[in-house]
């Protein structure tokens, strides 16, 4: 392939979209470019305060809890409150927690700033989907979605080498810049970003129309998404596992910290630098045929681990189950988007973001104890039996479902074209200076 045609091929992967999806964009890159916090937290207790091993684990268990109530508040607060206010609030709440665990040292300060911040910051993601949903049109949604991927793994590869490079400042500058990062993520957001929530539908007369109501139960008797909400607890838990698992599995057949590191970088580096090009690759095709495949990759590369035995072996099998997570992500958000209805796309978005965050609370417990008892292998027979079993449930329960493509001629609603100028105005005065 030429460099002409290299270049081309960049250009229609990120042209078309609305200004407003960058200013979102640039905004998920700032904020996990400062993420230092999660990265360095169980280090941050262990070497400097002394905690024990156990605790450091329960404390990061924690934050994972926190996003199992955050994400069905912000879902809520996205749709009643506005997705602009929602994002603002939250970022600056993520912040403050940020900013306190660089000055708080007792275990319970430490353990409450970890679940609200857990609340936080999957508060947002919501606000964040439901926005790309209201901005970009339809045909495009899964392509914005791997862009703010992308951009998000970006942030976090420059958090990484950052955040090693930066270490012998200490670990609470290194929480005081995250706090920073997610404050300025919060100004972009108030200062550049519209409000996109859609306005109320007028009937003939020019009178508004009166939506049915939306609860959470609502949602979950949603059948087609309540089976995606499964479908993606199921891929979650397998996607989860080898953050416990892998090291685990490494250190008992001999091979050092240091060569997990190299391991598990491999995941970063493949989104990185193939993100854009797994997209162009993906672009148009059936979504249920992409999130069948996502899962049967997750299947391979994690059952494969029990296989392997050298560090050029394990890397081999993170990149396989990474192309999974590559293809999984975007697909996952953009069904939400597509089974939600307008006006609830918040608790849509809300109600999947807590089954990634189920995931994240339960993988690492029950891997941990795997591995610890009926050992490894068991682990990673399972994973790839679960993948097997998700790759199966979207195949036969959802094509029904996601069948019928976006027209590629839709537009965003009139009102996320139209609306967002006198939104974001009204933004301004109320809920965010509240």
């Amino acid at each position: 392939m030429s460099i002409d045609s290299l270049r081309r091929s960049a250009r229609e992967t990120v042209s078309g979209l609305p200004p407003g999806f960058w200013w979102l964009w640039l905004s998920t890159l700032v904020n996990r470019t400062g993420a230092f916090v999660l990265t360095f937290l169980s280090l941050y207790l262990t070497v400097e305060l002394g905690h024990s091993a156990w605790f450091a684990g329960l404390v990061v268990a924690l934050h994972g809890l926190g996003g199992v109530a955050g994400s069905p508040l912000g879902g809520a607060l996205t749709d009643r409150w506005g997705r602009r206010p929602t994002m603002v609030t939250m970022h600056l709440a993520a912040a403050a927690c940020a900013a306190a665990l660089a000055v708080v040292t007792s275990a319970w300060a430490i353990a409450t700033a970890v679940l609200l911040m857990g609340v936080a910051m999957q508060a947002v993601r919501p606000s964040i989907n439901a926005t790309i949903a209201d901005m970009v049109p339809a045909h495009e949604v899964r392509r914005a979605y791997a862009l703010n991927y992308w951009a998000l793994n970006l942030g976090f590869a420059i958090a990484s080498i950052g955040g090693g490079a930066a270490a012998f400042l200490g670990y609470r500058t290194l929480f005081v810049v995250d706090a920073v990062a997610t404050t300025l993520c919060a100004v972009i957001v108030f200062l550049r970003l519209p409000e996109t929530r859609p306005e109320a539908a007028l009937d003939q007369q020019g009178a508004p129309v009166v939506e049915e109501k939306v609860s959470m139960l609502t949602v979950l008797r949603d059948a087609p998404f309540r089976t995606l909400v499964l479908l993606n607890l199921l891929v979650c838990l397998v996607f989860t596992a080898p953050w416990i698992g892998l090291p685990l599995t490494m250190a008992d057949q001999g091979l050092s910290p240091s060569s997990y590191g190299v391991v598990i970088a491999v995941n970063g580096i493949v989104i990185v630098g193939f993100q854009l090009l797994v997209n162009k690759l993906t672009d148009k095709r059936s979504p249920v045929l992409l999130l069948t495949l996502s899962a049967l990759l997750f299947a391979l590369g994690t059952g494969a681990t029990a296989l392997a035995g050298s560090s050029v072996a394990f890397a081999a099998t993170v990149i396989v189950w990474t192309v999974g997570e590559m293809i999984h992500v975007p697909t996952n958000a953009a069904a939400t988007a597509r089974l939600a209805p307008e006006h609830a796309r918040g608790r849509y978005q809300g109600v999947m973001g807590m089954s990634w965050a189920v995931a994240g609370f339960v993988a690492p417990i029950g891997a941990g104890a795997i591995v610890g008892g009926p050992g490894p292998d068991v682990l990673w027979a399972a994973t790839a039996a679960i993948g097997v079993v998700a790759a199966v449930g979207y195949f036969t329960r959802l094509r029904k479902a996601l069948a019928d493509e976006p027209a590629e001629t839709s537009t965003p609603t009139a009102t996320a074209v139209a609306a967002p100028v006198s939104r974001a105005e009204d933004a301004e005065t109320a809920p965010v200076s509240a």
